[in-house]
């Protein structure tokens, strides 16, 4: 089976967290994209805080992964958005935790709002499927 593969260029700065600058999908792989996923819970709770926030994140990614057949390692692209500066000390190790060594490529944006105005930070993500 042909494999997604992850590369940062020497030619390049190496990256400035834990993400690839190139990430390859083969030739004749589905592509899955999400919307982005909130800290909501599974009540409809939205905490006040952003690391709460971000817990619940991670968890909800966990879900949709499980619900679709994927792994981490289908992730090719992963884009947050956050309305506050990210504790990297906080969200770094659910990141680990989530894609091990498996890093995706990574946008990080600063905007002033999201969809409701109590979200602090929204990650979508772009599967390969074979």
């Amino acid at each position: 089976m042909k494999k997604i593969t992850r590369k940062n260029p020497e030619l390049m700065p190496k990256p400035v967290g834990n993400y690839s600058h190139i990430t390859r999908v083969p030739k004749g792989a589905g592509l899955v994209v999400t919307s982005g996923q909130v800290g909501i819970d599974m009540d409809g709770n939205i905490p006040a805080k952003l690391n709460d926030q971000i817990t619940n994140t991670f968890a909800n990614i966990k879900k949709v992964l499980e619900s679709e057949g994927l792994t981490e390692e289908s992730v090719i692209k992963v884009n947050i958005w956050a309305t506050e500066e990210i504790d990297w000390d906080y969200l770094d190790p659910q990141w680990d935790e989530l894609f091990g060594t498996a890093y995706p490529s990574m946008t990080v944006a600063y905007i002033s709002a999201l969809g409701l105005p109590e979200l602090k930070i929204e990650i979508e993500l772009w599967y390969a499927e074979f």
